[in-house]
């Protein structure tokens, strides 16, 4: 089944608009769908360079991990992609019906498609990972990033107390009490310790070296080290390893744990995403999208990202 797609077959190339010969479904659960939108998101391009702990290793492949689409009854879905079957970034593609979720009408699918994958990094992490309690206060680690900006928001709607916003960005860092930050930590470990030393949760979007320095800082400047801090690790912008004493784990009361593919059940993941999808369908997690045509998607692969705005590839049925 012809179909026009962004078609890697190198993973030292960027994708290139061509002709993909799509699989036909192979079960009742799997249909043809007309893609409308696809977001170009971190975890896109590092599994499209085949970096990715979910990686196969197998070209010629189309990246994506969801977009939103037409069903052949017409109506609007947003998907989460199979690691089986042919990515999002096309004309068409196959999708899993039980890993689709109906869209409302008049939804905005350039929305859709940008917010869903940052937010829900955090809100499956403080909804399942480690439930959030009302009033308890949330340290976001790299909270100057596209997923860290949403986390801010995500963690004010979750009923978090109180929220601390950490990063290296000055502009972006001062956007965060706009969207529920209840304070801002620039950069440096005593900073941090200053403003989040008595934190319950962390979401952490950074690791590498900034995480395992401020896990030391935060725990040292601790007030009560027998009160619960949860690490919660989402992302690996500054690195993918850490050099952590072992003290750090005897010397407080510190929960380290994963959040992502395999550490949330795929079930767990897709029962949460209807209510997120109301969440931002109402603007209530604001996004910043700009909305390119699949058929660029060569040039735009290797474009600057614009801080603050999340890159969507959209096909004419949009």
């Amino acid at each position: 089944m012809e179909t026009l797609a962004a078609v890697v077959s190198s993973f030292d190339r960027p994708p290139r608009y061509a002709s993909f010969d799509l699989p036909s479904p192979s079960s009742a659960d799997e249909v043809v769908v007309d893609v409308l939108a696809a977001g170009l998101h971190p975890r896109v391009r590092t599994g499209a360079s085949g970096r990715h702990y979910t990686s196969t290793g197998k070209l010629p492949m189309v990246p994506g991990v969801d977009g939103v689409a037409r069903l052949p009854d017409g109506k609007l879905v947003y998907f989460v992609a199979d690691d089986e079957l042919t990515g999002p970034m096309a004309t068409r593609t196959v999708v899993d019906t039980r890993r689709c979720i109906p869209l409302p009408d008049g939804v905005d699918v350039v929305k859709i498609a940008a917010a869903m994958n940052p937010a829900m990094s955090s809100w499956v992490a403080l909804r399942r990972r480690v439930p959030i309690k009302p009033g308890q206060s949330v340290l976001v680690l790299g909270a100057t990033g596209n997923a860290g900006q949403m986390a801010v928001q995500v963690a004010k709607r979750l009923g978090a107390g109180r929220v601390v916003g950490a990063g290296r960005d000055e502009r972006r860092l001062a956007l965060l009490p706009g969207l529920g930050a209840s304070a801002v930590a620039l950069g440096d470990d005593e900073a941090l310790a200053k403003a989040a030393a008595d934190v319950d949760l962390v979401l952490d979007y950074l690791w590498g070296e900034p995480a395992a320095s401020a896990i030391i800082a935060l725990l040292t400047a601790r007030p009560d080290r027998g009160r619960e801090l949860n690490w919660i690790q989402i992302g690996a912008m500054a690195g993918p390893t850490i050099e952590l004493p072992s003290v750090a784990l005897r010397s407080a009361n510190f929960r380290l744990q994963g959040n992502g593919q395999g550490a949330v059940s795929p079930r767990a993941y897709l029962e949460e995403l209807p209510s997120l999808v109301e969440e931002i369908n109402r603007g209530d997690i604001a996004v910043t999208a700009r909305a390119l045509p699949l058929a660029g998607v060569e040039s735009i692969w290797t474009a600057p990202d614009e801080p603050g705005v999340r890159t969507v590839l959209v096909t004419e049925a949009a």
